[in-house]
């Protein structure tokens, strides 16, 4: 008894890729690659959109990349989206079942909308099933597999120019990037990426180009310190108070042996010169060296004269 071959949906022949065991013995291609976060630029985005033209496979994928590179979505959460999780007039999509079962909101701008249209008006068309789904054959209107969709990335790619790997993740870490430089806040990007705590959201922050890092610090101002104030000058507080004794403009005019014109005459009716100290090297203190009764009665009358050792003479004949 001869078993038949299984056959696929379309009734050809099952490839031996597609059953379970084909690859459980072989490690993939790619295990253990880290490829590093390196958006493409957006003039690099707008040439692959481009170059997928205007029939309905490239209206597919130009929605296709609007969706993961203007709302930030998995590749699998943008595969799954079916057209009642759009809501154009609030500008919102509704991600049933994202990474680990959660389930979200997310934002897209009006010129996402704008590209998204023409696919749309299309896609009513095909039957009914997920937004972004197989085009031709009996397997039209079921949902278009990821390794696909990534095939179809890496040839546009090639034939845009783009000399950069160019996949579907890349996509996302550019709208983060983007959302980054424009302002947005760390907290707002995590909810739209549907990270679950901020560390990851800082991992897609390392795609940011080191120049504009270079920039930015090498835009700083220059180190600003605090200004001392001057201590008062000693010089100049006892020349106001040799300008408050004798009248004189400076302290340079009241030197030693000067006759100051405010003094009073003497008992004789002429004017005795009198002796004035160098204010730098021995300042006159009227709180410590005057009496308690001359401060209290004969301060600020008339000008203070010293006459001799412990006397001072106010006027003719005064003697404290």
């Amino acid at each position: 008894m001869t078993s038949t071959p299984e056959l696929d949906a379309a009734g050809r022949r099952r490839s031996p890729a597609t059953y379970p065991d084909y690859l459980a013995a072989r490690s993939p291609k790619n295990k253990g690659r880290r490829n590093p976060a390196d958006p493409p630029r957006v003039e690099e985005i707008m040439a692959v959109m481009r170059q997928a033209g205007e029939r309905p496979p490239g209206l597919r994928l130009r929605a296709l990349i609007v969706v993961l590179w203007r709302a930030g979505l998995r590749i699998s959460e943008a595969l799954a989206l079916a057209e009642g999780d759009l809501e154009p007039g609030r500008g919102a999509m509704l991600v049933r079942r994202g990474k680990g079962g959660r389930r979200r909101e997310v934002g897209m701008d009006e010129w996402g909308w704008q590209q998204l249209r023409p696919w749309l008006e299309h896609r009513v068309e095909l039957p009914m099933g997920p937004l972004f789904c197989v085009l031709k054959g009996p397997t039209a209107g079921q949902p278009w597999s990821p390794p696909a969709v990534r095939t179809q990335f890496r040839r546009l790619a090639v034939r845009a120019g783009v000399r950069r790997r160019f996949a579907p993740h890349q996509l996302r870490h550019a709208h983060a990037v983007e959302m980054a430089r424009e302002g947005v806040s760390l907290n707002v990007i995590q909810r739209q990426l549907g990270h679950a705590n901020l560390g990851i959201t800082s991992i897609y922050l390392e795609g940011i180009d080191a120049g504009e890092i270079i920039e930015t610090v090498h835009g700083r101002r220059a180190p600003l310190t605090r200004r001392r104030r001057r201590s008062s000058n000693r010089s100049a507080q006892e020349a106001g108070a040799a300008h408050h004794r004798c009248g004189a403009r400076s302290s340079n005019e009241a030197g030693p042996g000067s006759i100051c014109p405010r003094r009073p005459l003497s008992p004789g009716g002429t004017r005795r010169e009198s002796r004035v100290l160098p204010l730098r090297r021995r300042p006159l203190r009227m709180k410590a060296t005057t009496p308690p009764i001359l401060r209290g009665r004969c301060h600020g009358r008339q000008p203070l004269r010293v006459v001799g050792s412990g006397s001072y003479q106010m006027g003719p004949g005064h003697v404290c």
